[in-house]
C-alpha cells in the first residue's frame, strides 16, 4: 500500500497544487487542523509567495477580524503605520504574536514597495469581529457605514442621524459582556434598542445598494468595498447578538451558522476582487457539514467553505492540512492504520497529496483520535470532498 500512496504525493508548490484542480479557483482555501503552529503558517507563506510570483494571485485572507485586517492591508499596500503597530492592532485571536504572520506582512510590504496599485498584493481578515467568549459592538461598522453614506447622498435619504445611532448603541461594554456567551439574559441583543438598530442597519445597507451608481462614481473602489464590508459586518453582528440573547435549543447552532455566514460573505466579496488564497481552520473551509457536541447536545451547521462552495462551484477549491505529530501537546506518532499514519511513513517532511487518488488506493482506515482537544485529525469520510491534502510530518515546539 505504501508504494501506491507514494504515487499520490507531490512537492508543496503552486504548480502541483493547481495541477490537482479541474479549474483555476477564485478562492483557493488552505485549511489547518490546529492553530498556533508556525510550521503550518510557513507552508502557507511559501505557497502564497509562489502563487503571487508565478500564478498572478494578489490577495491572502486569514481567519482574523475583517475590520482589524484593514490596518494590515493599509500597511502592506501604502506603508501606513509601522510593522509593530499593525502586528499589535491588525489581528484578532492573538495572531499578531506569530513570527510567521509577521514574516508574511513584512514580505508583502517589501513586495509592494514601488509597484503600481494594480500589481500590489492585498491582505484581508475573513472572520467577523468575534471572539470565543464575546462579540464586538456593532458601533464601528455601523457608524462607518453611516458616515460613508452621509458624505455622499442627500441627507433626506438617510434613515437616521449619527446622533440617533450613538444613543441607541449606548456603551460598548454592554455589547461585549463576556458573560452573555453562557448566560443569554446578560446579552443586549434582543432589547428594543437592538431591534431598532437591526432595522436601521438594514435600511442603511439597502440605501447603499440603491445608490450604487452614484456611490461608485463618488468613491474610489477601496472606499466602496469598505462600505460594503461595514454593511455586512454591522448586520451580521446585530444578528449574532440577537442569537446571543436567545434561550432556545437552537441558540448555539444559530451562532455558529451566523459566524460561518459572515465569513462566507467576506470570501464572496474577495472572489470579486480576483484569485485569493484563504487560510483558516479545516473546519471552517470544508465542504461537508459541521457538527460537534456542546453541553452534551449535538450542534450542526454549514461551514463557510460549504456555503462559498455552493456559490462558486469549481471556482472554489479546498486543500486540507494534516499533521503527523505535535509532540509538545501530546500528539505522538500516528497509528499506521490511519491516513496520517500512512503518510507519516513516507520519507518527505511535507508534501501535497492527490486526495481523490489517495482515496482510491485506501482500504479500511481508522479515524485518528487526538489526545489533545486543540488538534482535529482528518476525518477519512471527508476525503472525497477535498481537492488536495497537504501533509506536514512534525510541528516542532517553539524555541
Amino acid at each position: 500500500m505504501t508504494t501506491d500512496v507514494q504515487d499520490t504525493v507531490h512537492a508543496v508548490d503552486a504548480a502541483s497544487v493547481l495541477g490537482l484542480l479541474p479549474a483555476r479557483p477564485r478562492i483557493l482555501a488552505l485549511g489547518e487542523p490546529t492553530h498556533g503552529e508556525d510550521v503550518l503558517l510557513d507552508v502557507r507563506n511559501d505557497l502564497f509567495r509562489q502563487l503571487v510570483e508565478r500564478e498572478g494571485y494578489r490577495t491572502i485572507a486569514i481567519e482574523s477580524d475583517c475590520l482589524m485586517g484593514l490596518a494590515v492591508d493599509d500597511y502592506v499596500t501604502s506603508g501606513t503605520g509601522t510593522l509593530d503597530e499593525v502586528m499589535a492592532r491588525g489581528f484578532s485571536h492573538g495572531l499578531g504574536a506569530s513570527v510567521a504572520n509577521r514574516e508574511l506582512v513584512s514580505w508583502m510590504r517589501a513586495y509592494n514597495d514601488g509597484r503600481p496599485a494594480s500589481e500590489r498584493v492585498r491582505f484581508a481578515g475573513v472572520d467577523g469581529p468575534l471572539e470565543i467568549t464575546a462579540a464586538a459592538s456593532p458601533r464601528q461598522a455601523l457608524t462607518a457605514l453611516h458616515a460613508y453614506l452621509a458624505a455622499r447622498v442627500d441627507a433626506g435619504l438617510l434613515p437616521c442621524t449619527a446622533e440617533a445611532l450613538d444613543l441607541l448603541l449606548g456603551a460598548d461594554d454592554r455589547w461585549t459582556n463576556p458573560a452573555a456567551m453562557r448566560d443569554p439574559s446578560q446579552s443586549v441583543g434582543q432589547t428594543p434598542e437592538a431591534g431598532e438598530l437591526r432595522l436601521l442597519a438594514d435600511d442603511l445597507v439597502a440605501l447603499l445598494d440603491a445608490q450604487t451608481p452614484r456611490l461608485m462614481a463618488a468613491s474610489v473602489r477601496d472606499e466602496w468595498d469598505r462600505a460594503r464590508m461595514d454593511g455586512r459586518t454591522a448586520t451580521g453582528l446585530l444578528r449574532y447578538h440577537r442569537w446571543m440573547a436567545d434561550t432556545s435549543p437552537s441558540r448555539m447552532a444559530q451562532l455558529l451558522g451566523q459566524r460561518s455566514s459572515m465569513m462566507a460573505a467576506n470570501l464572496r466579496a474577495l472572489a470579486e476582487r480576483g484569485p485569493t488564497l484563504v487560510h483558516a481552520h479545516n473546519g471552517h473551509l470544508q465542504r461537508a457539514s459541521s457538527s460537534m457536541r456542546m453541553d452534551g447536545l449535538p450542534v450542526a451547521w454549514w461551514s463557510a467553505g460549504a456555503i462559498i462552495n455552493a456559490w462558486l462551484g469549481e471556482e472554489y477549491a479546498f486543500l486540507a492540512t494534516a499533521l503527523g505529530t505535535i509532540r509538545h501537546h501530546g500528539v505522538l506518532t500516528p497509528p499506521p492504520d490511519t491516513i496520517e499514519g500512512l503518510l507519516y511513513a513516507l520519507p518527505e517532511d511535507r508534501y501535497v497529496v492527490d486526495a481523490r487518488r489517495l482515496a482510491g488506493t485506501l482500504g479500511d482506515v481508522t479515524p485518528r483520535v487526538s489526545p489533545w482537544f486543540g488538534y482535529a485529525p482528518l476525518d477519512p469520510a471527508h476525503l472525497s470532498g477535498i481537492d488536495g491534502l497537504v501533509f506536514v510530518k512534525e510541528a516542532p515546539a517553539k524555541a
